[in-house]
């Protein structure tokens, strides 16, 4: 049932997404993608820190590698250059990871301690994968947000439009 290509997809979509919506903050002043903007983790960067937290814990469990930060919104890296370089590592691991999910692995029970409320839950992978995958297209959403809040343009940020798809015709 699950083959694992609509997670290739996007892991390679993650990877376009972080490329384009680093390259904007980039150009945003530290001051800018540090103020509170009143949002969940109160600007672009603790958003962004956010979103890579997300993405190295997930992947320290299903790597069983675990990620040693367990607090969901304590910051990463305070220095966005810093952030910049693991985001970029990580997501080249994500993407590579993604080629190799099988169908039996997927549908296999996976259990896991939440970091939100510290319960021993088992789900079908599956299930958590998508989760993965899903937490970071929201918080993005977030980041394109604020991004636009400060005055700058993140772009399309739609799936057709990756570029590796070649919908243009």
């Amino acid at each position: 049932m699950y083959d694992g290509s609509y997670y290739q997809l996007m892991a390679e979509y993650n990877l376009w997404m972080n490329q384009k919506i680093y390259t904007v903050c980039a150009d945003i002043p530290d001051q800018k993608r540090k103020q509170d903007l009143s949002a969940f983790f109160k600007s672009i960067h603790g958003t962004l820190n956010h979103l890579l937290y997300g993405d190295k814990a997930w992947m320290g469990r299903f790597t069983n590698q675990p990620f040693t930060i367990t607090a969901t919104s304590q910051e990463v890296y305070s220095d966005f250059d810093a952030l910049k370089v693991e985001r970029e590592n990580t997501d080249r691991e994500i993407l590579e990871w993604s080629q190799h999910l099988t169908p039996e692995w997927l549908s296999q029970e996976f259990e896991y301690i939440s970091n939100v409320d510290g319960k021993r839950r088992i789900l079908p992978t599956w299930i958590l994968v998508t989760h993965m995958f899903n937490h970071q297209t929201h918080h993005r959403g977030q980041v394109t947000t604020l991004i636009k809040q400060q005055g700058y343009d993140p772009g399309v940020v739609d799936v057709p439009w990756l570029p590796s798809l070649n919908a243009v015709v």
